[in-house]
């Protein structure tokens, strides 16, 4: 494989606005991201901005950036965009994508994105899991909970998502940490495809894939990197990268 890293990033935040620019101990979170992406050391790291002083940011950190069309519907669209315009030869044949919102992200847990694809060539798409283990995630709608095949290694297969708690009955319960690594042609082929009808009821952009029969393999992780939303998140984020 030849991964390329792509960290979507746009202004635009309903909770906590100019968010990839958020000051964490003197630097915008977005460069924390990005640092967090090249120490994976998978490949080349790209910033897909939707905002002119996004990219200036990552530009003044000494990191590579891309302007694309602010109007995308999705990040995942976003970073299409991006891997068009840095690989328009086709070099890589996996594209990683990064949310722009976890400064905290271990540089692991990137490259463990990679062993789904490694494992299975019939798996068009990658992401990560970790076991819940706080109560309140179970019933809270806004952590996404996958229905897993796991078939060694702590691989599986992922059968649905959902904001319900799923599967039904005893035994473990899993968080869906929304890191994706693809295919490049899976990506090519999922934003072309028009959101389906699970997708819509459930707000989660997988399904689009799952419905239109793309395979999506998990790796499961110890940790769940914090996901900054909100103003609280962002003082806990300074909190655990205090120097």
């Amino acid at each position: 494989m030849n991964p390329l890293v792509v960290i979507p990033a746009r202004l635009a935040a309903a909770r906590l606005p100019n968010k990839p620019l958020a000051d964490i101990h003197g630097v915008p979170m977005i460069v924390h991201v990005w640092r967090r992406a090249v120490e994976a050391d998978i490949g080349p790291v790209v910033v897909a901005c939707a905002d002119r002083p996004i990219l200036d940011a990552i530009e003044h950190a000494g990191g590579k950036a891309v302007m694309t069309d602010p109007d995308h519907p999705s990040g995942s669209d976003r970073v299409w965009d991006a891997v068009k315009q840095v690989d328009p030869g086709a070099r890589h044949d996996v594209v990683v994508n990064v949310q722009g919102d976890v400064p905290t992200l271990e540089g692991a847990l990137i490259r463990r994105s990679l062993d789904p694809l490694a494992m299975c060539a019939e798996t068009d798409i990658a992401t990560l899991v970790c076991k819940i283990v706080d109560p309140a995630d179970i019933d809270r709608p806004s952590v996404p909970k996958p229905a897993i095949a796991w078939h060694g290694d702590g691989i599986g297969r992922c059968l649905y998502f959902s904001r319900s708690t799923i599967p039904y009955g005893p035994g473990p319960l899993y968080f869906h940490i929304g890191l994706y690594a693809y295919r490049r042609a899976a990506l090519q082929r999922f934003v072309a495809l028009p959101p389906g009808e699970l997708e819509r009821r459930e707000s989660l952009e997988q399904l689009r894939a799952l419905e239109a029969g793309m395979r999506i393999d998990a790796a499961l992780v110890e940790t769940v990197p914090l996901g900054v939303d909100t103003p609280e998140d962002l003082e806990q984020a300074r909190r655990m990268l205090a120097p």
